[in-house]
């Protein structure tokens, strides 16, 4: 569990920097919300390219040794930012990005089945939220990291010099150099440790039947993308929303998002199941998304809300229909370790095949973010732009009501 909890953290520190690296980005190579939101495009749309690969490294060389490389690759990717910093080139950046989730991809297929073999099935869901807890722990620490390193002293990113610019992304070279160090290290950390390799009996019946023939498991995947999309639309943009409003500090904003994600988390593993089912925590989850949708797109600029939450801490404080935005992280962070135990429940000897189709819905957040920006930058109205999440929310809340029950598609 503890090594997992390592590469858990890694997972949520590296994928929750983008929320900073977009407004960063944006500025360094002078470009549009929509051009900016290829960030999530690329770092997600690698799960997606590379999962069917990945399985079949993973059948070759195992679990243990595949979670090595996935470290490995990342660490290439880290890499990468250096010439990417140093010409500015936002193609290079993508490539590094690229390499970065295509790491993660072999990583996360990989270290998962962990979670659920360690211990009995029933208890799984609570083993994800402790995970969560670590994933979404990371997150709030990597835009905090990025702003005091990276961003300390200057203000305003909309008012800098072209030398200026040139200077700052200069500042990304030392930070991912210490990460693809610290990645190296952690390959050691894998390959030396007494984690056994996960080894699974082989079926020996001739009779073969497709994963979509089961509706909870394909719906449940669907399910999956659209709450990736909508977690990473909340991640990812509030940024660049901040940036939108004047905001200064905005490579910051993303983690109110995953300070909310870590309070829902820690909720779901002291409630679920001895006080509220998953099923209802699902359904929750749907309802409170929806709602705070509504308070995103109808709320002012007043920052009343978030003096009430937390103004008495000293923290800053945001605007209303930010403040929305961050809270969709309580909203959102219970959907993931309450649909994986739901659609996977009964698949028997079909339970790889589910979670690989599983993790390949994690292209919600590679798709539906770059769908957000094309609109908001048509629009020009970003704050009514939040609105599209609703139709993620309706998806959930009809799998969490009755989807995720039905054995057959005839019962659709």
């Amino acid at each position: 569990m503890t090594i997992i909890g390592v590469l858990f953290f890694i997972f949520g520190f590296v994928t929750w920097l983008n929320g900073s690296l977009i407004p960063f980005l944006k500025v360094i190579c002078d470009l549009n919300e929509f051009e900016a939101l290829f960030v999530t495009f690329v770092f997600y749309i690698a799960y997606t390219v590379t999962a069917l690969p990945m399985s079949y490294v993973i059948e070759k060389i195992g679990y243990k040794n595949s979670m090595a490389l996935g470290l490995a690759i990342m660490a290439a990717g880290s890499l990468l930012f250096i010439p990417a910093a140093q010409s500015a080139s936002f193609i290079l950046f993508l490539l590094a990005l690229f390499a970065l989730g295509s790491g993660l991809t072999i990583l996360q297929t990989a270290s998962n089945p962990y979670i659920v073999c360690i211990g009995p099935i029933e208890s799984a869901a609570t083993r994800i939220s402790i995970m969560g807890l670590i994933n979404k722990g990371a997150g709030v620490i990597a835009p905090l990291l990025f702003t005091a390193f990276i961003l300390s002293g200057i203000g305003s990113l909309e008012d800098l010099s072209a030398e200026s610019k040139e200077e700052l992304a200069s500042k990304l070279i030392a930070p991912y150099i210490i990460m693809a160090l610290l990645l190296g290290s952690l390959i050691a950390l894998v390959k030396f440790s007494k984690l056994p390799e996960l080894e699974f009996e082989k079926d020996e019946e001739t009779e073969e039947k497709s994963i979509f023939a089961f509706p909870r498991v394909v719906l449940g995947a669907a399910a999956l993308f659209f709450y990736v999309g909508i977690e990473v639309i909340a991640g990812d943009t509030i940024g660049l929303y901040g940036q939108h409003l004047g905001l200064i500090n905005v490579t910051s904003l993303t983690s109110y998002v995953m300070f909310f994600m870590v309070l829902g988390y820690a909720l779901g593993v002291a409630l679920i199941p001895k006080y509220i089912s998953q099923e209802r925590a699902l359904i929750g989850s749907a309802l409170l998304g929806i709602l705070f949708l509504f308070g995103v797109v109808s709320s002012s600029q007043s920052h009343g809300i978030s003096e009430i939450l937390w103004g008495w801490s000293g923290i800053a404080t945001l605007p209303d229909t930010v403040t929305f935005v961050a809270l969709l992280g309580f909203a959102n962070a219970l959907v993931w370790p309450t649909i994986w135990p739901l659609a996977l429940e009964g698949l028997g000897k079909y339970t790889a095949q589910g979670s690989a189709l599983l993790i390949m819905a994690i292209a919600g957040g590679a798709i539906l973010p770059l769908i957000f920006g094309k609109i908001s930058y048509i629009s020009g109205d970003m704050q009514s732009t939040y609105l599209m999440g609703m139709i993620c929310y309706l998806f959930i809340l009809l799998y969490a009501l009755r989807w995720h029950k039905i054995k057959s598609w005839d019962e659709l």
